[in-house]
């Protein structure tokens, strides 16, 4: 190594979570322009950034010096008390392998032993793997510092002599640092007395947590979000001086004028440390072939028998392609990874677990579909190998596979069971500080109120990819915020200075690493938080490193799928497979034709639905290409693909040879997988060639893209004579559609879901919703969707009954049973113990069931809710007198129970009868209202009525639809709803700081989103609150492919009738018709004068009807006693309010007082 003067030995990133800004690639950039050779990363307590920063170091010829700042137990890592005063710091770095081995099981201890409000290590454990490491004192926080500062240099001593013995000779240093603090000045000078005195060396550093100075503010604000303070905390935890940061060598120098050697300690510590860390390796567990054979013939007989099974006697073309493709497999190394995919797959398949029938790439291999890894015929759908294992770009395969959510753990079981316990893991994901967490986090540690912090987070467009400094480009009202507010500027500053920073860990919701042996000789471990092990290092460094590493997806879909088919079973006896489903069935393809895709995998959102009524599939095809073409990119070629599809155009193509390949989309190219065929066909590419032409077109690097397009010219005209400007012509066409077109394997793989479900609810949708149901219980927008859909199908939805409900929800007779764990505040276990409580016979009361169920799952706040969700009307008691009696039972039965233990139960239970004791109590019913606001509150849905219900004769005049029929109408269309708002937002526009409102209204059909927009909303005459009773007025709105209504009239009851009633007409029959009737009507009509005219519609018997107006000293304004009176003379029904049909299109604004 060059002569240098320094070298930083201790350096935070910013996976010391919250507590450094450094970022890796910055970090690095830094020792890069200061000279430096080399440059260590010695993180808090983890080694998350290791393999981050060893790659990023190697990139810019820089030395990596792996390390970690330890977290030490001054007694046992097992010691659990004393909270954090017990642990102290110390600063380890890695000399050679064997010491980057010692410190990944260090770290690993850390955490799956010692940890302790942190991950501790103590010097048991440094003495056994201590080698290949160097050690130092560390920071203020050491150990050694510690007892300086607290005037017990013995005790120092000792601790000196004591983490020296952990160390091989030369190995251990006494760090000293100067960021200006008295402490600091102490501890050198101690320090260095000791040096001399037990002859060990000191060595420089400067605790790096953020790379310039300035940065010093952004740092204090991090530590405010890491430990909840405000700046202005008077006692919160802070760094004392502005010094933390990357300093050059001649600052370093100019801070230890007396020290010298100790500078030069820390360049000879770097020129010590030698690792080389084996990257792009294949470290895959091995998977034992019975006795006799090689991995390589094993998988080639499972293959064969497999290729028997789905083909019968397989033709030659599929012999060659399985040959070719395993030819592939042997070469490229992964015989042993297809085998392990395929054992805990045919596990799940012999344990009766749900399997997906594949998912990405990987159903384009016929290995994959002949082992039963997949089950999409990857010939029939014409899915291409080269796609997902490409010989002329050799990378690991990724195979990822959805299992029943319910019982995926099993599965992941059985692999640790297999591969031992100690060599799977779960894998660590990281979440970082987006744009608006940054701006609201540090609105608050500056002081900001949560309504500021709002605001201004919200001026913040919504994309996940948003980034502040695109957002002050993008957003107006944000840019002027921080032009003319000084609050808002600051926030802003320090937030970009933030964003983007490691934030917590969590844990990968499907990944999982399996290694050859314990994971710890390739990984450092950590614990995730509900104690499972999970490896410290991400997806990508795992690869890195060479581990296996495998997405076990939980898919809902196939729960619900594995649900309907055991319910057909139950109830019908019929034995149904999900590949036993016929793709040619006629009513499924009416039932996506006509939009009913509620519930329907991948195909239930109002886009998906609008396009499955425009396209009509009718075959599987179809579906596959719905899947693949409704994403962004793909979506710009649904009016040629639709088009084509219905014959309004003729389906053309750029050259005979693209027919075969295109058909089936009607000449327009959606999958990846045509690219590369017609890459392959036209101009002679191999299909590897072809994958690596997709790969560059995707990248858009315009060298490598006019390498290929001289390629594929030259190609086309030497293979098929296409002359150079039409091969062009061809490219361009390529291009654009490779650079978005969808991975046909994994849309035929969800397609065929799509359809399976679609099948199911044609064919049996009560079954198909009531497994829909089960598996959504903790959604109860869904559970409200869901609903509303079996009553558009005309399926009862049962109430909840303690006697008839099960924990989930049910096939009953013709409809579906509501479960007792889908009603708030039961649960899955307290309903699981009441269906077990009533096996022997029915609840007869109240009090028998609390008798018989309770001390295991019963209390006030679960009875009340049984009872308010209708659950126990069949006791014959009201819902308010069961209320009133809930706490009187519980304590009967919970004495009842005493008894029991104590042996004198049997005379009282027989006596036990609070029931008996309040019958006479005479609480009055719930109002029906009331009754109905329980059961929303409860389950999610007004299930025994609706509230509309109540003035559904007083609102029909004015609704032009209902909400339910509204799916069916386009873009732009005026409708009048009548309906309860069920939820009232007022929210300020970030354009003009003007207030609007967003509502949730419904009927007793659906609900639909409504905007109101500013000057609608200031021109109304009241304020709106949830449970009200409205009329709406606006236009149908499918943007960003939703359905809602842009509002453009909100009114009450009697607002309406003010506005929209031209006439009364009151239907009289002559027959019967008695004389004074007539004086009744004038005297009626006489009591509400007005402005609204009276018509008289008198009927004879022959049918002929007469109109007449009385005159205007009979026009009335309207009102419901004026109409319930009227109705009580001429009859129900005879009262006909006609109504303006006019619905304005837009808002007329004219502001009122409110």
């Amino acid at each position: 190594m060059a002569s240098v003067d320094f070298v930083h030995l201790h350096v935070h990133s910013d996976y010391s979570l919250l507590d450094a800004t450094c970022r890796i690639p910055q970090l690095v950039q830094a020792a890069r322009e200061a000279g430096m050779p080399a440059v260590a990363l010695t993180d808090h307590g983890n080694l998350y950034g290791a393999i981050e920063f060893y790659k990023a170091c190697r990139a810019a010829g820089i030395k990596p010096i792996l390390g970690y700042e330890a977290y030490l137990a001054r007694e046992s890592r097992f010691c659990r008390k004393g909270g954090q005063s017990g642990t102290s710091h110390m600063t380890l770095l890695v000399r050679n392998e064997e010491g980057y081995h010692n410190l990944l099981r260090l770290a690993t201890a850390a955490y799956l032993e010692g940890f302790y409000y942190k991950p501790r290590i103590d010097k048991d454990l440094l003495r056994e793997h201590g080698q290949g490491l160097i050690g130092t004192t560390g920071c203020l926080k050491g150990e050694v510092p510690q007892r300086i500062l607290e005037g017990d240099i013995d005790g120092a001593r000792q601790a000196v002599e004591a983490l020296a013995s952990c160390f091989e000779p030369g190995c251990f240093y006494l760090e000293i640092q100067n960021h200006g603090l008295p402490e600091e000045a102490i501890v050198r000078e101690k320090l260095a007395g000791l040096a001399e005195e037990v002859g060990l060396p000191l060595v420089a550093t400067n605790d790096v947590h953020y790379l310039h100075k300035e940065d010093a503010d952004a740092h204090d604000a991090l530590l405010c979000i890491g430990t909840g303070a405000r700046l202005t905390d008077s006692a919160r935890k802070r760094y004392g001086a502005p010094e933390f940061f990357f300093k050059s060598a001649e600052e370093m120098s100019s801070l230890f004028p007396h020290h010298p050697e100790a500078l030069a300690n820390a360049v000879r510590i770097a020129e010590s440390c030698r690792l080389e860390i084996e990257l792009g390796g294949n470290h895959y567990p091995f998977f034992p072939p019975p006795v006799g054979k090689s991995q390589a013939d094993y998988l080639r007989d499972l293959c064969q028998k497999g290729l028997e099974e789905r083909y019968g006697k397989p033709s030659e073309e599929l012999c060659r392609r399985l040959d070719y493709e395993l030819g592939v497999i042997e070469k490229t190394g992964f015989v042993s990874y297809f085998l392990i995919v395929w054992d805990f797959i045919d596990h799940a398949k012999q344990r009766g677990i749900p399997v997906g029938p594949g998912r990405g790439s990987a159903a384009g291999s016929l290995v994959a579909y002949a082992l039963g890894i997949t089950d999409i015929d990857p010939i029939r759908y014409g899915l291409v190998f080269e796609r997902f294992l490409n010989p002329e770009r050799i990378s690991p395969p990724d195979i990822d596979i959805d299992f029943c959510y319910n019982r995926r753990p099993e599965v992941i079981q059985y692999v640790r069971e297999k591969y031992g316990e100690g060599s799977v893991a779960q894998i660590i994901t990281f979440g970082t500080l987006g744009a608006k967490m940054a701006v609201r986090d540090v609105a608050r540690v500056l002081g900001l109120s949560y309504g500021q912090a709002d605001r201004l987070a919200k001026m913040i467009p919504t994309d996940p990819s948003m980034t502040l400094e695109r957002a002050l480009r993008e957003s107006p009202d944000l840019r002027a915020e921080s032009d003319h507010e000084e609050d808002a500027r600051e926030v802003l500053r320090l937030a970009q200075c933030l964003e983007g920073l490691t934030r917590q860990p969590g844990v990968h919701a499907a990944g999982v690493v399996i290694a050859p042996a314990d994971l710890v000789q390739f990984v450092p471990l950590a614990r995730g938080e509900q104690g499972e092990a999970v490896t410290q290092w991400s997806m990508e460094p795992l690869a890195d490193v060479g581990l296996l590493k495998m997405d076990f997806l939980g898919l809902k879909t196939l729960t619900v799928i594995a649900d309907t088919l055991a319910a057909i079973r139950e109830h019908t006896g019929r034995s149904l497979k999900p590949g036993s489903i016929p793709l040619d069935d006629a009513a499924t393809y009416e039932l996506l034709g006509a939009g009913k895709t509620v519930g329907i995998f991948q195909l239930e959102s109002p886009g998906m639905l609008d396009l499955c009524r425009r396209l009509k599939p009718r075959n599987i095809e179809d579906v596959i290409a719905l899947v693949a073409l409704y994403r962004p990119g793909p979506m710009e070629n649904i009016p040629a693909y639709a088009d084509r599809k219905l014959g309004k155009i003729p389906i053309e193509y750029a050259h005979p040879l693209l027919e075969p390949i295109l058909k089936d989309t009607y000449g327009v190219m959606i999958y990846q997988e045509q690219v590369m065929q017609a890459a392959s066909i036209l101009a002679g590419y191999s299909l590897g060639q072809a994958d690596l032409l997709r790969r560059a077109m995707g990248k858009k690097k315009p060298e490598e893209m006019r390498k290929h397009r001289d390629l594929f010219v030259r190609g086309c005209e030497k293979k098929n004579r296409i002359p150079e400007e039409q091969a062009e012509r061809i490219f361009d066409t390529l291009e654009k559609f490779a650079g978005y077109g969808f991975n046909k394997a994994h849309s035929a793989c969800y397609g065929l879901l799509a359809y399976q479900t679609a099948y199911l609810k044609a064919h049996y949708p009560v079954f198909f919703l009531s497994a829909l149901l089960s598996n959504e219980m903790g959604d109860s927008d869904k559970v409200a969707l869901l609903v509303a859909e079996a009553r558009r199908m005309e399926i009862s939805v049962l109430r909840p009954d303690v006697n008839r409900s099960e924990a989930r929800f049910t096939v009953e007779g013709g409809g579906i049973r509501w479960g007792l764990a889908a009603i708030k505040n039961v649960g899955v276990g307290a309903a699981e113990t009441l269906v077990q409580a009533r096996k022997p016979k029915t609840f007869t009361s109240l009090s028998d069931l609390c008798l018989r169920t309770t001390g295991r799952a019963l209390n006030h706040k679960l009875l009340e809710s049984l009872i308010k969700a209708g659950a126990c009307d069949d006791f014959d008691r009201s819902r308010a007198q069961l209320c009133s009696e809930i706490d009187q039972v519980l304590s009967s039965a919970a004495t009842a129970a005493r008894e029991r233990a104590e042996g004198q139960g049997s005379l009282f239970d027989l006596a036990l009868s609070p029931t008996r004791v309040n019958m006479d109590s005479g609480h009055p019913e719930f109002p029906t209202s009331q009754k109905l606001r329980f059961e929303k509150e409860l389950l999610g849905v007004y299930l025994s009525g609706h509230p509309v219900e109540e003035f559904q004769s007083q609102l029909r005049p004015f609704q032009t639809a209902e909400i339910g029929a509204l799916g069916s109408l386009a873009d732009g269309t005026p409708v009048r709803l009548a309906g309860i708002l069920s939820r009232v937002e007022v929210r300020t526009s970030t354009r003009d700081r003007r207030p609007f409102a967003r509502l949730q209204m419904e009927d007793s059909t659906a609900s639909i989103e409504a905007i109101v927009f500013p000057d609608l909303y200031a021109s109304l005459s009241k304020g709106w609150e949830p449970g009200e009773i409205a009329i709406l007025s606006g236009t149908i709105s499918r943007r960003d492919q939703g359905l809602s209504i842009r509002a453009t009239a909100l009114h009450s009851l009697e607002e309406t009738r003010k506005e929209l009633i031209e006439a009364i007409a009151l239907h009289i029959p002559l027959e019967r018709w008695q004389p004074e009737r007539w004086q009744e009507i004038g005297r009626i009509l006489k009591q509400s004068p007005g402005k609204i005219a009276v018509r008289l519609l008198c009927h004879r018997t022959d049918g002929a009807a007469l109109e007449i107006e009385p005159s205007r000293k009979f026009f009335v304004q309207v009102n419901q006693p004026l109409l319930d009176a009227l109705e009580r003379v001429v009859g129900n029904g005879a009262v006909e309010l006609r109504v303006s049909s006019r619905i304005p299109a837009r808002v007329f604004a004219r502001r009122q007082s409110r």
